[in-house]
């Protein structure tokens, strides 16, 4: 009982150090003062000012367009793979692929910025939308795959051996088991990698060009000039994305848990026809 106060009493604080500043900015985004020294009265100018700048309010949608492709394209490509990796025979392959993945994972921001823009140069490719949107896929992929990986290890293999026995082909157990049954870890992977890609701030560094810049650079560079409460107003709004982002994803999970236990119930159900 102790421990469980304790415990609770830890995640409090917790909580607290982690939200407090972003409230703090928040609160701020709304001070009429201009500056975050003292509240001197409420108003929405900042949010007006951020509404005028068609300059940031450009590199919002080009931050939320690098985000939506890249995540899209590193999910098709990261699902791929880890079904590569978990149908592979061998244990030290799946083991050595695994090792590969988990290298790009804990690998320094700066250490794969760097890398990319030593590969652009190389090659020659020019720094800009591009080079930012191949990176970002590039880093999100093990995301993706670290996210599919236990569903697959979840899944239940007897099915795609009744529907192989069945006749299916190989695109038909893909499409009508296997997707189906790892589209919980398809979908996180999705969103992790679209929150790792509107965060990410070191890579982008390296591999933006003149004339292109995510929120994150621009906010960077911005903010050496000084403290502007425009700021204060944009990541307001991006928290509030972010918070609603996290609330989708928790109902889409809440629903397919309801069905998962709808079919756990229901006698029909094909995953129980095919249990030995």
């Amino acid at each position: 009982m102790k421990n469980t106060k304790l415990s609770s009493v830890y995640l409090f604080v917790v909580f607290v150090l982690l939200y407090l500043p972003i409230f703090y900015l928040i609160y701020y985004s709304f001070n009429a003062a201009g500056t975050m020294n003292q509240f001197d009265g409420f108003t929405l100018e900042h949010y007006t000012a951020l509404a005028e700048d068609t300059r940031l309010l450009t590199i919002a949608l080009d931050t939320v367009r690098v985000a939506l492709i890249s995540s899209l394209a590193a999910t098709v490509i990261g699902t791929m793979g880890a079904i590569g990796i978990y149908f592979s025979r061998k244990r030290r392959t799946q083991g050595l692929l695994m090792s590969l993945n988990n290298i790009l994972l804990v690998s320094p921001d700066v250490i794969i910025g760097a890398s990319f823009l030593l590969l652009f140069t190389l090659v020659g490719f020019r720094l800009g939308f591009y080079s930012v949107l191949f990176s970002h896929i590039a880093f999100s992929i093990p995301i993706v795959v670290l996210m599919v990986l236990p569903r697959l290890e979840e899944m239940n293999p007897h099915m795609i051996t009744a529907a192989r026995d069945l006749g299916a082909s190989q695109w038909q157990v893909l499409k009508e088991i296997i997707l189906p049954s790892i589209s919980s870890g398809i979908l996180a992977g999705f969103f992790m990698a679209f929150t790792y890609s509107i965060d990410d701030f070191a890579v982008t560094f390296f591999v933006t060009g003149n004339g292109f810049a995510t929120l994150s650079v621009e906010i960077y560079s911005r903010a050496r000039q000084g403290v502007s409460l425009e700021i204060n107003a944009l990541s307001t709004i991006l928290f509030l994305v972010a918070m609603a982002i996290v609330v989708g994803y928790y109902f889409i999970q809440k629903q397919q848990r309801t069905r998962k236990k709808i079919l756990a119930v229901d006698p029909t159900n094909h995953e129980k026809a095919v249990m030995p």
